[in-house]
């Protein structure tokens, strides 16, 4: 029996993505209404964590909320035109101070350490400066956006040397242009050309909502960018559409993963990021569940995962040392680097049949059909190595492999070289798929 405290397990799985998040770079969208919510603290906190383990991170920051409370409190009403607003000079009065008192709370913040909290002893260096350069959005659709403005350069290398040595950039919504103007900026294109000029690692997006639904009101775990294409076409003007089009305009332009999670849920931060399912919604460009060959080094991930089945007598054990032999026969499936399934195929080229063998995945992820598509991808080594059937032996996964389209078969079915090998004790039974 397992007696391993719940938050001991946890704490170890998290080990490779502190070893794979170490230096890397993460662009945090982080919305005015977050900033006032009662969870607000709890996200400091896990960002203070994330800069702990060796992240670089710029945290890049709205002021919409604080900006309509400024402009409530001096009455003066603004348009919002194509989710831009139009700011005219007594309109940027108003957003220069709610951008700045904004960005002293969070200032504030990040530099507390008051002894028994997660900031105790933190110590986090912040930073900030005129890194973006803007110009303005100037007339669209006849409409005069006055000093809403738009990104024109980012200072990639002046980012970079606010984030040595651990320290955190903090970037305001806020743009200059060549000829002294200020501008108003929206936080999301801030953020989206931040993340593309620095090659950035993650853009993470706080939004109201957990990640993106679908029309069921379905929580989506991943978007591939041709589906968030087919998301970004609903009329929606809230933040967690323009959230998702930044989001997606990263990765369109280079970024390989856009997460967006909500600022209303304590430890989405360090769910997402940390767990391999995740808690939001990820949009990634490149593939993030993956088949391919094995590899020597695959070799103890594979030993994870069928070892506990070797125990069950559901597969025959294998040492370390004959997969390391073998490990040229094994395909197997990974998410985020970690090998989930495997399946091995040894061919019998001259009887033009093919074993399959040693097909396993991991607990967390059976019955969503991740063994079935492992099992597609090994019909399609054998199919191009001219092999005209497969075959399994096995002693407890008699219905899947029926489910699968095996039929039940006889010793005589097997290739003689194979037959040798038969372990009678074992007393498998022989299922047969033509392919």
């Amino acid at each position: 029996m397992d007696n391993t405290p719940d938050h001991v397990s946890s704490f170890r799985q998290t080990s490779p993505y502190i070893k794979a998040y170490r230096n890397k770079t993460f662009v945090i969208m982080l919305p005015g209404a977050a900033i006032g919510h009662s969870n607000f603290a709890n996200i400091i906190h896990d960002i203070a964590l994330l800069n702990h383990l060796g992240v670089r991170i710029v945290l890049v920051h709205g002021a919409r909320a604080q900006i309509e409370a400024q402009l409530t409190t001096q009455s003066i009403q603004t348009d919002i035109h194509q989710g831009k607003r139009v700011t005219d000079a007594a309109a940027l009065g108003c957003f220069i101070n709610a951008v700045g008192a904004t960005r002293f709370a969070i200032e504030s913040a990040l530099s507390t350490g008051l002894p028994n909290s997660p900031m105790h002893n933190a110590d986090i260096q912040v930073r900030s400066g005129n890194i973006v350069t803007a110009m303005p959005c100037g007339v669209v659709d006849g409409v005069d956006l006055q000093y809403t403005g738009k990104v024109r350069k980012i200072d990639a290398y002046g980012l970079d040397e606010m984030l040595f040595n651990g320290s955190i950039a903090l970037i305001s919504p806020i743009g200059y242009s060549v000829t002294g103007e200020t501008f108003n900026l929206t936080y999301t294109e801030v953020a989206t050309e931040i993340a593309v000029a620095l090659e950035a690692d993650k853009l993470i997006a706080f939004t109201k909502n957990n990640g993106v639904l679908d029309d069921d009101g379905v929580l989506q775990r991943q978007l591939t960018l041709l589906q968030c294409e087919k998301l970004l076409l609903r009329k929606d003007t809230t933040d967690s559409h323009f959230s998702l089009k930044a989001c997606y305009s990263a990765c369109d332009r280079g970024v390989n993963r856009a997460q967006l999670i909500s600022y209303t849920n304590d430890g989405a931060l360090i769910k997402e990021l940390f767990t391999r399912d995740g808690f939001g919604t990820m949009l990634h460009r490149d593939s993030y569940e993956l088949i391919r060959r094995a590899r020597i080094d695959d070799v103890g991930g594979i030993l994870n995962l069928i070892e506990p089945l070797e125990q069950e007598g559901i597969l025959v054990k294998r040492s370390r040392e004959r997969l390391e032999q073998e490990i040229e026969h094994f395909t197997v499936m990974e998410i985020d680097g970690t090998i989930i399934g495997c399946a091995a195929l040894y061919p019998f080229i001259h009887e033009d049949s093919a074993e399959l063998a040693c097909v396993a995945t991991h607990p967390e992820y059976r019955k969503n059909g991740r063994a079935a598509k492992l099992l597609a991808h090994i019909e399609k080594q054998a199919s191009k190595l001219k092999m005209r059937q497969l075959f399994i032996l096995t002693t407890q996964t008699e219905h899947w492999f029926q489910e699968q389209g095996f039929i039940p078969s006889s010793l005589e079915i097997l290739p003689q070289e194979r037959l040798k090998l038969y372990n009678y004790q074992r007393n498998s039974k022989i299922f047969v798929k033509e392919i």
